[in-house]
């Protein structure tokens, strides 16, 4: 396994360009967010030892944001089909797929098929605020320090 930093310059940029297009997003008519989007795009909480296990549903045809992730951790796309944009480029995903999630990455996503997207996260708690607050980012001046994962699956 080895540590594989991001580009200081290419981060920086990309992280202005998401959240321009977040904004920009939140201003289409017919935007959806907050309570609304919960409910469209409903998550589901699993917990097993040391794991808490995260699973959304997206429709086809959406188009979100995701949160920024604080921690590295593995994802699966378990049905359907994405479009992602990460400052590491733009890829199509088809299920089944997993991959590595890089702390401080924040995806623009477009669904294409009905999807359920799960991520896996080290923790003992059990308190979804509390999780919350230890993988997610509030903003990208939260991270701490630069983005570093190790290896892949």
């Amino acid at each position: 396994m080895s540590l594989q930093p991001r580009k200081t310059s290419d981060t920086l940029a990309y992280r202005n360009s998401i959240g321009l297009f977040e904004k920009v997003l939140s201003n289409v008519p017919g935007a959806v967010t907050g309570k609304e989007l919960d409910k469209m795009c409903p998550l589901t909480h699993e917990f097993a030892d040391g794991c808490y296990i995260r699973t959304i549903f997206m429709p086809a045809g959406t188009v979100i944001t995701s949160k920024i992730h604080k921690v590295c951790h593995p994802y699966f796309v378990m049905t359907g089909k994405v479009r992602v944009v990460t400052e590491e480029g733009n890829v199509e995903i088809s299920a089944p797929y997993h991959g590595i999630t890089p702390a401080g990455t924040k995806r623009a996503i477009h669904v294409l098929e009905d999807c359920f997207w799960t991520t896996v996260h080290v923790t003992n708690e059990t308190d979804l605020d509390k999780i919350e607050e230890q993988i997610i980012a509030k903003n990208f001046d939260e991270l701490e320090k630069e983005d570093l994962c190790l290896g892949e699956l």
